[in-house]
């Protein structure tokens, strides 16, 4: 059993933490905002700029693909010189950027500024975890940390869509962009006077092969995985892309093992259970909830139940409120009686029935039975998923490869998104046909069945400090 308090030197008891935990929360918000608020504003970003849909896809396109692409070398940045200057560092790029992206006039100066706030968002969405793990002890202070920046991501997230819309219909697209600058700013400023100052770097150089083969092998997986959801499979763009991308994965493994004196991954973080199985479990959760839930849902609301864009975004309020409620107020409680695997387990079984459930919503449903009955399972299940999951990933990781280890969750995250979303979509009926949303949700539910098989390979956690 991985008990609490073992092996990461932290400061958790001292005066301030609080403070350091309402930055890392604010400076994820800003991350997980961008990902999805500017989606809404997309048609409007096309006839303003007078794109092509392609163009106006590559506003989103470039984004992802700087983001996915650099977390691993995002997350190690921040071991090497310092969480302070990851922090400082991705939030001064992230504000900049939306400036520029807000006041462009010209496509390719905005998708240019997509691909920046992409590249903070990578070194800054790792750093926001290592804060938390470097702050507080392992044990019930961590686990209620955890809860509150998981509630804040996935509050983030689902809040996207519709602050992107309100935006958009009130004010204009970009606002959508330029809301990031106030928040930065003040981020910016508390970063600089909340975390104390690094030492000066002397871990070692960063590994540069290694950190351009896995932003390399990252990005054209990306760009195979989404050229997968657009154009299918079989694809020649979505071939080659996908395997470029294993191909020079591949290679940074071999470096990684055998080159590197600093690996942007190093190898023994992997010889852990925890870790190691904890991000196939992660991945596996990432596809099924960012898909069936976010992306399929969504769609059934417009296309099954008529919903404009403003009430679809209403209709997933009961989602997110109660994964935030569950996650933050009723997990941490039960990590102190069960342990992380049995509350994982659970939350995945929870989620795959509700995915069943939802797989049986026709047009004829209503809101009641067609979206909120089905919430309750789904919420539920994610809301007792993601916090135990999150704390057996990090428990007893060394400080010094605590920015690592949350790159590559964080990069975990987002390539199970983007598969499950493809595969998903493949099962459905693909993007351009007529969508099969009984067998997108079934898929959901397949795939939460086999994350809870695999959770129980889990080593165990449980809070034993109350």
């Amino acid at each position: 059993m991985v008990r609490a308090g073992a092996t990461t030197p932290v400061v958790g008891e001292r005066r301030g933490a609080g403070a350091v935990l309402a930055l890392a929360c604010v400076a994820q918000l800003l991350v997980v905002l961008d990902v999805s608020v500017i989606n809404v504003a997309l048609p409007s970003i096309r006839a303003d700029l007078d794109l092509t849909p392609a163009g106006a896809q590559w506003v989103a396109t470039a984004y992802l693909l700087a983001f996915g692409g650099l977390l691993l070398l995002g997350g190690r940045l921040a071991d090497l010189y310092g969480r302070r200057r990851a922090v400082v560092a991705g939030l001064g790029v992230v504000t900049v950027a939306s400036v520029v992206g807000g006041v462009a006039g010209d496509p390719a100066v905005l998708v240019a500024a997509r691909a920046a706030q992409g590249m903070g968002g990578a070194v800054l969405a790792p750093a926001t975890l290592t804060l938390v793990t470097t702050t507080f002890a392992e044990g019930s202070r961590r686990t209620w940390a955890l809860a509150i920046w998981t509630a804040t991501s996935v509050a983030g997230g689902a809040a996207g869509s519709l602050l992107g819309g309100v935006l958009t219909e009130y004010l204009s697209w970009r606002a959508t962009l330029l809301v990031n600058v106030p928040a930065g700013g003040m981020a910016l400023v508390a970063a600089l006077r909340v975390l104390s100052a690094d030492a000066r770097p002397g871990r070692g150089r960063l590994d540069v092969p290694g950190a351009l083969l896995a932003t390399a092998g990252l990005a054209a997986l990306t760009l195979g995985v989404a050229s997968a959801r657009d154009h299918g499979w079989a694809d020649q763009r979505t071939l080659t892309a996908t395997a470029a991308g294993l191909t020079v994965l591949a290679a940074f493994v071999v470096v990684e093992a055998r080159f590197a004196n600093e690996p942007v991954l190093p190898p023994r973080l992997l010889r852990r259970r925890g870790l190691a199985v904890g991000n196939v479990v992660m991945l596996l959760a990432a596809a099924g909830f960012q898909a069936a839930m976010w992306y399929f849902l969504t769609f059934f609301m417009q296309d099954a139940l008529h919903y404009g864009p403003l009430r679809t975004g209403l209709g997933f309020l009961p989602h997110t409120l109660l994964t935030v409620v569950v996650g933050w107020r009723v997990t941490p409680w039960l990590l102190r009686h069960l342990t992380s695997r049995t509350l994982v387990v659970a939350g995945a079984l929870l989620a795959a029935a509700g995915f069943a459930w939802q797989s049986r919503g026709t047009p004829d449903s209503g809101y009641l039975a067609g979206v909120l009955g089905p919430a309750l399972l789904l919420a539920s299940g994610g809301g007792l998923l993601n916090t135990p999951l999150t704390a057996t990933v990090t428990a007893g990781v060394p400080a010094a490869d605590a920015g690592a280890a949350s790159g590559l969750m964080n990069t975990t995250k987002q390539v199970g998104g983007a598969l499950g979303l493809s595969a998903l979509l493949a099962a459905a009926g693909g993007p351009q046909a007529t969508v099969d949303y009984r067998s997108a949700f079934l898929g959901g539910a397949v795939v939460l069945l086999v994350a809870a098989a695999t959770a129980l390979a889990l080593p165990t956690f449980r809070d034993d400090r109350g």
